[in-house]
């Protein structure tokens, strides 16, 4: 597939997104049908946090990824794709590195994206498809999306204007605070507490950027961490779309499920079934800041979305 597939009017389109814990895409058809939906960890960001670079291996263990997700657009003869990136490139030094690389392998210019337009993004593929009185009718409706490197809110009326979704990333993804906090297998009190600490006070200022929220509304939550809660809570033995997506995720079931992730070492983390392999290293400090999200929100409740940035940037295209 040459570099003009970004420029095509015809065909199947395609989302890549280069995160800081996974590389993924979305090829859908001309019909709307999914044709494509993998996910793979790469940990792109492995390190981001203390030296402000990527590291050369892993641009490369991402970009054989980004290479073989070209055979499949390829195969499935995309017309036009785009191709993000976001926090651990918005942060590195050598960003361009990464960049030019990618888009050898994939024909496809990059885009880093802002906290802002990521955060909308996510907004809109998370809400396009709510089910029937998820939320009431021009409420408004906040969506946590839990990345590697950063955690986006998005807040505003699905449907509604893109201009009117309020939305901002924070500093707090799963692999950082991992890398920045959770020094020890299992983590110790102190470190737990200090996270803790750091994430509440990236929260407290999230409200200065975002519209008054009143307790107890809507709250949808994406990526992999609360994907992977939602099948630890179920027992799911391997993936299941079906059953995750759309699952109601309590505020008690995270703050129980934190606790026991977090007296795991990591052995013990991937032994449970629902665990995917990869997370097990950074999915208490995913877990952590979903909790503090509920409970700063005064959320009581979690819908999980498997719907999320691929399925914005898919919509942006068709």
């Amino acid at each position: 597939m040459p570099g003009d597939v970004a420029r095509a009017r015809a065909g199947a389109v395609a989302a890549l997104d280069c995160g800081t814990n996974s590389t993924r895409v979305l090829i859908v058809g001309d019909a709307g049908q999914v044709l494509e939906r993998e996910m793979r960890i790469t940990r792109l960001g492995a390190g981001v946090d203390a030296t402000g670079v990527l590291d050369p291996a892993a641009i490369d263990r991402t970009v054989t990824v980004l290479a073989d997700y070209r055979a499949l657009m390829e195969r499935h003869d995309v017309g036009r794709a785009r191709l993000v990136a976001t926090s651990a490139v918005r942060d590195a030094g050598n960003a361009e590195r990464f960049l030019r690389a990618a888009e050898e392998a994939t024909g496809v210019t990059p885009e880093v994206l802002s906290g802002l337009e990521e955060g909308r993004l996510s907004f809109a593929g998370a809400t396009a498809g709510l089910p029937a009185g998820a939320a009431g009718a021009g409420d408004p409706v906040l969506v946590v999306d839990i990345g590697g490197g950063s955690t986006e809110l998005a807040a505003g009326v699905p449907g509604g204007p893109e201009d009117d979704v309020a939305a901002l990333s924070l500093d707090v993804g799963c692999v950082r605070i991992s890398e920045r906090f959770l020094r020890h297998d299992p983590p110790r009190r102190a470190e737990l507490d200090s996270a803790r600490a750091f994430v509440d006070e990236a929260l407290d200022g999230a409200r200065y950027v975002l519209p008054l929220l009143a307790p107890g509304g809507l709250l949808v939550g994406l990526a992999g961490t609360v994907s992977t809660l939602a099948s630890l809570a179920q027992g799911l033995e391997a993936y299941d779309r079906r059953r995750i997506h759309h699952f109601e995720l309590t505020r008690g079931d995270v703050h129980r499920w934190l606790d026991v992730l977090a007296a795991d070492d990591h052995a013990g983390r991937l032994a449970r079934p629902g665990m995917v392999k990869g997370r097990e290293d950074v999915i208490v400090g995913g877990a952590l800041v979903l909790d503090a999200v509920m409970a700063d929100f005064e959320r009581s409740r979690c819908l999980v979305s498997e719907d999320d940035i691929l399925d914005g940037l898919v919509a942006s295209l068709r």
